[in-house]
């Protein structure tokens, strides 16, 4: 299956990796900046493959190579859609990197338009994917844990200046969000996800406490009301000195808690059911190891894409999920913006609706 990159930035490493994991023919990679294309490459022993075209524009990219079927997008958030909808009608098949959009009106656009065209978009929440986070799932799908009573995320990682100076569109509206947007907005998809996707209400509350020379927040609180009576809790920040703390994710329920923690929910800290198996023993304890931050989902979630164009199906992670992460995000920041809980299904809603929010 031939495979081509746009964006080759600070995430594209994990891309290029999965699509060499995969056997991906890799045609070609764009960036506007000429060097990071070969950057990315040398880190994977590819920077003398001549047969990877390079290019600063994807529309010509696109052009010149009619026979691309899956393009994975790593570009900063704010192009995620525009790049995606002309992927889309070009009826190429798309892996966008999180936030698939930056408005709830740009992601639906992406699954209607990805709809009609029957092109297979897959929202790049590789978590889903973790060895641990698999196991909650099917505890929770097979029953195990009853009736919800309720869950958290919590996202305590650091990110410095330096990591803000390397690319001038992080932390801004227009291009990236805040902590909750880029940071953390993996783990709110997965706390989502566990607690049956359906949301009455949500309260929030974003701060900017430290890094007050962004736009946007460098903290944020929520509480989820979800349809099936279930709570949820959200805290998310880049504040944690002096680097990345931990990413857990808590389920309860009348007959079972699961803490998945680790740097990236990684790791199986509790695991205890009233129904306990043999299997469970090899459970408690789960420690999958990582090279970075991003985990290993990225190689799952390109092989599950594949299968999904092959075989004519649904991604495990399609468009409708990027549209709920984002959704959930946008509405932890309406809520905060507007001092009262916020009603879902959001109608309209964009990170730029709160240029100014700090003051800048």
């Amino acid at each position: 299956m031939k495979y081509a990159l746009i964006g080759c930035g600070r995430i594209s490493t994990n891309h290029i990796k999965a699509a060499v994991n995969n056997n991906l023919q890799i045609v070609a990679v764009c960036d506007m900046v000429p060097a990071r294309m070969q950057e990315v490459l040398s880190k994977h022993g590819l920077e003398n493959n001549m047969s990877i075209a390079r290019y600063t524009d994807y529309k010509k990219m696109l052009a010149e190579h009619s026979d691309i079927q899956l393009v994975s997008i790593a570009t900063e958030s704010g192009k995620h859609a525009e790049i995606a909808l002309y992927c889309i009608e070009k009826d190429i098949n798309v892996i966008i990197e999180k936030p698939m959009a930056m408005s709830i009106a740009d992601a639906e656009k992406i699954i209607a338009l990805s709809q009609k065209r029957n092109v297979k978009v897959s929202a790049c929440h590789q978590n889903r994917f973790n060895i641990a986070v698999q196991q909650m799932r099917q505890a929770l799908e097979s029953g195990r844990f009853g009736k919800i009573s309720h869950g958290s995320v919590h996202v305590r990682w650091n990110r410095n200046k330096d990591y803000y100076e390397q690319a001038k569109w992080r932390g801004t509206w227009a291009q990236d969000g805040g902590a909750l947007m880029n940071q953390c907005i993996h783990g709110i998809d997965l706390l989502r996800w566990m607690m049956g996707d359906e949301i009455e209400e949500v309260y929030g509350v974003t701060k900017q406490q430290l890094h007050t020379y962004l736009e946007c927040e460098d903290i944020g609180m929520a509480v989820v009301q979800f349809k099936n009576g279930a709570v949820g809790t959200i805290e998310g920040t880049t504040n944690v000195y002096p680097k990345n703390l931990e990413e857990t994710l808590y389920l309860f329920g009348e007959n079972g808690t699961v803490k998945l923690g680790g740097k990236s929910t990684n790791a199986i800290d509790v695991w205890d059911f009233a129904d306990e198996t043999n299997a469970d023993k090899e459970n408690k304890g789960l420690f999958e190891q990582t090279s970075n931050v991003y985990g290993n989902g990225h190689t799952s979630l390109f092989a599950d894409m594949m299968d999904a164009i092959q075989n004519n199906r649904k991604p495990y992670v399609d468009a409708v999920a990027g549209r709920n992460a984002l959704e959930l995000v946008l509405a932890v920041y309406k809520s905060a913006a507007e001092g009262k809980p916020v009603k879902l299904p959001l109608k309209e809603c964009a990170s730029i609706d709160f240029t100014g929010r700090f003051g800048k």
